[in-house]
């Protein structure tokens, strides 16, 4: 019997070490996180529009608006410290599945005209929970020498929902809030059933969750301080948190330039320069899949500069076919910068503090930086600035920021 126990042990251990071999780009479970990020996001993208149409409709005032944006980014800012370690200590898959879940609930209130911002607040707090399970998954799906690629994959499944949410948003809010609030519902419970089918992954032992509030902050702010003493993760987290706080202005900033630039007032256009954005980001991610190695992420850096050069142009198009050349030149130059230094996050962070937690870090500092820019744009518009002016300074302000990233990094090392 000895010689086939020690068989049988072979053969179990030889199993055991299948389970956890990534099964590659093109795996059941990589198409099954792709759908739920991508009816994730277009439901996401999307609801910006008709919330933006609701509290209109529900005569709130105008500065309202931003609001909306500050109670979605306050639920990433609060649940940072908490969500990483919970999408390190669960299979992601899951994680995904009870985040998308809270999205459902939160659209649903929206949808019966429960209170706006707090319905936005859930859906942001169900966000904050599915972006460390998201990414984080990357890592165990795929070698490390695919992780590019496959973020790649997801930012161009990402900004593909961008693409088609933004245009369905504002198209569907002109036709029917009502009706748009029930598409976006929809989508929210195709992508809990869609991460359903994630498998189940856990790689490697994690300690048992502490839920105190003060030991999870604590923990936290110890992670982030690990993360940031390392230059790699700390290029890819300032980088990050300037792209998105950018991005966050600059959706609000197209909204309120459309009408004054192009004299067209409906929801629908916006959403199709946004959706413009997305189709350049598609194309800059699949240029970094190709010509960026986690080696040479400075090849990206200078792309960002050229972020705060296009929008600084937008004042000049007087037309819609410049506004939409613009946009697009913005997204190519968006992925190209935005990839690379997801994956670089990644790596470093699934070598560190683990990759659901460094995502979560990177999420505060991006709703950090959000919140922080869209504030400074609501204070211009209270200040009555006009709006082309306004596009000029945030192109400065990318512009620069991406300038002193690039030269104060000229001796990365990967």
């Amino acid at each position: 019997m000895g010689p086939l126990k020690k068989g049988n042990n072979r053969r179990r251990s030889k199993r055991e070490r299948r389970k956890f071999i990534p099964a590659g780009l093109w795996s059941r479970g990589m198409f099954a996180t792709l759908g739920a990020q991508f009816l994730s996001a277009f439901g996401d993208n999307a609801l910006l529009f008709a919330a933006l149409a609701l509290i209109r409709k529900e005569s709130y005032p105008a500065w309202s608006g931003p609001l909306l944006q500050a109670f979605f980014v306050g639920a990433y800012i609060l649940l940072a410290p908490f969500v990483g370690v919970f999408a390190d200590a669960r299979p992601k898959g899951r994680v995904m599945l009870y985040a998308n879940t809270v999205k459902f609930v939160g659209m649903l209130g929206m949808s019966l005209h429960v209170n706006p911002f707090l319905s936005y607040a859930l859906v942001g707090a169900g966000a904050a929970a599915n972006s460390p399970a998201k990414y984080g998954i990357l890592g165990e799906l795929v070698v490390p020498a695919q992780l590019v690629k496959a973020n790649s994959l997801l930012e161009a499944a990402t900004i593909a929902a961008i693409l088609l949410g933004a245009i369905a948003g504002g198209t569907l809010t002109d036709w029917s809030i009502e009706g748009a609030l029930t598409v976006i519902t929809g989508c929210y419970a195709a992508s809990a059933l869609s991460a359903f089918f994630v498998p189940r992954i856990k790689r490697r032992a994690v300690p048992t969750i502490d839920y105190s509030v003060v030991s999870s902050v604590k923990s936290f702010a110890l992670q982030t301080r690990s993360l940031l003493r390392n230059r790699n993760a700390r290029l890819a987290v300032i980088g990050t948190a300037l792209f998105w706080g950018a991005g966050a202005a600059l959706r609000f900033l197209v909204i309120a330039w459309v009408p004054v630039a192009l004299k067209v007032d409906n929801n629908s256009l916006p959403g199709f320069l946004t959706g413009m954005v997305a189709a350049g980001i598609v194309v800059g991610a699949a240029l970094a899949a190709r010509l960026v190695k986690l080696k040479q992420v400075r090849r990206a850096l200078p792309a960002g500069i050229l972020i705060g050069a296009g929008v600084c142009l937008l004042p000049l198009a007087a037309n819609l076919p410049l506004a939409f050349a613009v946009m697009a030149f913005v997204g190519v130059c968006s992925g190209f910068f935005v990839v690379p230094l997801d994956a670089l996050l990644q790596k470093e962070g699934e070598n560190g503090v683990g990759a659901g937690s460094a995502i979560a870090i990177q999420n505060m500092f991006e709703n950090l930086s959000m919140l922080a820019l869209v504030s400074g744009y609501t204070a211009a518009v209270f200040l009555k600035v006009p709006v082309n002016d306004i596009a000029v300074g945030v192109g400065i302000f990318i512009a620069a920021s991406m300038a002193t990233l690039t030269l104060t990094r000229r001796n990365f090392a990967a």
